[in-house]
């Protein structure tokens, strides 16, 4: 039975590290690549990039997006909650 988004997130069987880079450049880019492929086949990223943008989450690849993307998202007007809670 499924409680929740997570329980259906892509991410589940990956590294949680990769989600994670310690930088913005060099190999790092090519570990925002990858954790953002992971998340393009997620059936939940949109809810995963609702929440985030929720909590304000500054760090991380979260439904796809980088810290400095959801900056610039945090701009517009926040998703609606999504009926998963």
């Amino acid at each position: 039975m499924i409680e929740h988004w997570t329980d259906l997130a892509a991410c589940r069987s990956a590294d949680p590290e990769l989600f994670f880079p310690v930088s913005t450049a060099g190999p790092a880019l090519d570990q925002v690549a990858e954790a953002k492929q992971v998340c393009a086949s997620c059936p939940v990223a949109s809810d995963c990039l609702a929440w985030a943008l929720r909590a304000g989450e500054s760090a991380g690849i979260w439904g796809g997006t980088t810290p400095d993307e959801r900056r610039y998202l945090r701009l517009k007007p926040l998703p609606a909650a999504p009926a998963w809670h």
